[in-house]
């Protein structure tokens, strides 16, 4: 499984690597850290952060004034920043923001410092990398009436959820550093939990929170592994999936690296193979993940032409090598009945397990109970019941089918007949009654399983 990380904030110009500066980038490259975003704090360490991302490849720079040094921040200091503009590879404005701990700067001075970078971020079409420590409703109210039109991260967070909520309303990426490795840091874990995939970053903020089991240590870029490991295990992914989808989520904030707009057939997550074999679909749910985007757990899933079952079985190549095969991508995969049938007998003769992920509306689409094709050729399947009525089925998913949810219900009470294993699935979002749900899959004898939204794979 191939791992490629980016460490989007450390301070690789200061005095700490002065001994080992060479040797540490190195590291990190060993390490699978691929790209490397180091943030200026202060006038001298931009300056010497510019060196950095000038004599090495693989780094970029962030150029601002810290909340620390935002009492430093005068016309002539704004004017030097505005020219380290002009130079290649100068990615965001930052790190910028507001720290109310040690008050090395009044606040006041730390807020106009801050509103003051951010109009030169707008100016420059940069995003922003916001320091925010014990500020939360400053840094927010800031955010929401002086960034417009400016992305940008909070990096190394350390609020609660309710503040993750409100900056990604805004638009704003969270990324996560060293202290989500520590015992105590229950808070920051249910944050790590709760943050969807599209808006995850991982960092280091070397040379400073060293992540378990480094701790006591000088932190470094090529101890970054340790907090995607823990990362990746709190939110019950694989290191790799999560170093693909952070990965993915920089790139498109910094743009830096190459991102490829060649759509997935076939994609892993965790021990599992995913078949994307069609972006079409009956329904148009409001929650579905193609309202918003075509990537999954960092894969982009947009098809330019549909596989055939030949192209699919040379991707997989080996059903063994998987805990399970889905056909699930963004669209709904019986739609193309032919490619499954073909496909899963291939995959069952070749020792494998399929799953298909579907909406259940196989059975209207084409005119027949297909149910008993699929017999013997398909072990399980996840079935989007998605409403505890029609009425309400029809408001979120907006079927192109008539009769969609009785259908629906149907296609459970005949896949049991024939699928070993059945389940009902439904996304929990407001105005969906999940006991009402539920009492539905125990009434047709199958599990229910509640997604949350925004978790897609």
């Amino acid at each position: 499984m191939k791992i490629e990380m980016i460490d989007t904030h450390c301070h690789l110009e200061m005095e700490a690597f002065d001994d080992d500066r060479e040797e540490a980038i190195k590291r990190a490259g060993k390490e699978h850290v691929k790209f490397i975003i180091n943030a200026g704090s202060d006038r001298a360490g931009n300056l010497k952060g510019l060196e950095l991302s000038s004599k090495y490849q693989n780094i970029y720079s962030a150029v601002g004034i810290h909340p620390h040094d935002a009492k430093y921040l005068d016309k002539s200091l704004i004017l030097e920043l505005r020219r380290w503009l002009e130079r290649p590879k100068i990615v965001a404005i930052g790190e910028i923001g507001l720290d109310y701990h040690y008050l090395h700067s009044p606040k006041g001075v730390q807020v106009e410092a801050f509103i003051r970078q951010i109009a030169i971020a707008q100016e420059s079409d940069l995003p922003i990398i916001v320091h925010s420590r014990e500020a939360k409703k400053d840094t927010i109210r800031i955010l929401r009436e002086e960034a417009s039109g400016v992305s940008g991260v909070l990096h190394c967070f350390s609020g609660d959820i309710e503040m993750a909520k409100e900056a990604m309303g805004l638009g704003f990426y969270i990324s996560i550093a060293g202290p989500v490795t520590f015992k105590n840091a229950k808070e920051l874990k249910e944050v790590v939990r709760f943050i969807p995939d599209d808006f995850l970053l991982i960092e280091t903020d070397a040379p400073y929170l060293s992540p378990v089991p480094m701790r006591g240590k000088r932190n470094e870029p090529s101890f970054l592994r340790h907090t995607a490991d823990a990362i990746a295990e709190i939110r019950g992914i694989n290191v790799s999936d999560l170093a693909r989808i952070t990965t993915l989520n920089a790139m498109r904030l910094f743009r830096i690296g190459n991102i490829s707009s060649q759509g997935e057939i076939t994609y892993r997550i965790r021990d599992s193979l995913y078949l994307n074999i069609t972006n079409k679909c009956t329904n148009k749910c409001g929650f579905c993940v193609k309202s918003r985007t075509t990537y999954v757990k960092g894969h982009n899933l947009r098809l330019e032409k549909e596989p055939s079952a030949l192209q699919l079985i040379k991707a997989i190549h080996d059903p063994k090598a998987y805990k399970e095969i889905v056909f699930c991508g963004i669209g709904e995969p019986l739609l193309r009945l032919d490619i499954v049938k073909k496909v899963s007998s291939w995959i069952k003769q070749n020792g494998g397990k399929v799953r298909i992920n579907t909406n259940g509306q196989g059975n209207l689409i084409h005119g027949k109970n297909i149910l008993p094709d699929l017999k013997g050729i398909v072990d399980s399947i996840s079935i989007s019941l998605d409403a505890e009525d029609a009425k309400k089925y029809e408001k979120i998913c907006k079927p192109a089918v008539k009769g969609a949810f009785e259908g629906v219900i149907s296609f459970i009470k005949e896949a049991v007949k024939v699928i070993p294993e059945v389940k009902a699935t439904i996304v929990k979002i407001p105005g969906v009654n999940v006991e009402k749900c539920r009492k539905i899959a125990d009434d047709l004898g199958v599990e229910l399983r509640i997604r949350e939204f925004d978790m897609v794979g």
